[in-house]
C-alpha cells in the first residue's frame, strides 16, 4: 500500500493530464499529495521529504501554467514535474537524508535501522529513483524536440522507469540479505 500511496499522484496526473487540462491535472495531483499527507499523519507517521517536494512541485507548476503561460504544452508540463521530482530526490541525497530512509524507518525494526548496511540500502534506493526520473525527463525531452515522435514514446519511457524502480526497491534489500547475511531493509515496502 505504501509504493500505492506514493504513486497515486503521479498515476492520477498522468491519466489526467491525457484527459483534462494541464492546470486541473497538477492541481488534481496536488490534492492527492496533500491527502496521503493528512492520511500518513492520521496514522501516526511522518510527513515525508517526497510528499511535501510533490505538493510544491504540483502546485508550483500549476500556477505557472495558471498565470504564466496556460498553453505550455503536454511534454513541457511532464518535463518540469519530472524535474521537480528529480531535484527534490537529488536534493535529498544532498543534504545526507535520502527520502526513502523515511518510510524504511516506519517499517523495520530499530535493530534494522542501526545496521551498517542500513543507510546504504536507502541511499542506493533513493538514488534509483533519481535516475528514474531523470530517464522520465529525458524522454520528455525527446517528445519537445523530436515532434514526430508519438506521446507514447514518453509514457513508455515513464511508465519503464517508475517501474524498474518500484521492481528495484523491491529486489534490492533482498538481494543484499542474500549477499551480505543480513536483515532485509525495505525502503517502500508494498502492502502487506
Amino acid at each position: 500500500m505504501t509504493i500505492f500511496l506514493i504513486l497515486a499522484p503521479y498515476g492520477a496526473f498522468a491519466a489526467l493530464l491525457l484527459v483534462a487540462s494541464a492546470t486541473a491535472s497538477l492541481f488534481a495531483a496536488a490534492a492527492i499529495c496533500a491527502a496521503v499527507i493528512a492520511f500518513d499523519v492520521m496514522r501516526g507517521l511522518s510527513i515525508k521529504i517526497l510528499g511535501v517536494g510533490s505538493v510544491l512541485t504540483f502546485v508550483a507548476v500549476g500556477l505557472y501554467v495558471a498565470f504564466v503561460d496556460p498553453r505550455l504544452g503536454t511534454a513541457s508540463v511532464r518535463f518540469a514535474v519530472d524535474t521537480g521530482i528529480f531535484l527534490v530526490s537529488l536534493g535529498s541525497i544532498l543534504a545526507r537524508r535520502p527520502f526513502t530512509l523515511q518510510y524504511a524507518r516506519e517499517v523495520v525494526d530499530a535493530n534494522t535501522t542501526q545496521q551498517p548496511g542500513f543507510l546504504r540500502v536507502n541511499y542506493v534506493i533513493t538514488w534509483a529513483w533519481t535516475i528514474a526520473a531523470l530517464l522520465m525527463m529525458v524522454g520528455n525531452i525527446a517528445i519537445l524536440y523530436v515532434p514526430s515522435l508519438p506521446l507514447w514514446t514518453g509514457l513508455l519511457i515513464a511508465f519503464a522507469a517508475r517501474n524498474t524502480a518500484v521492481f528495484f526497491t523491491k529486489w534490492y534489500p533482498h538481494h543484499r540479505m542474500a549477499k551480505h547475511g543480513a536483515h532485509p531493509v525495505n525502503a517502500l515496502p508494498s502492502a502487506n
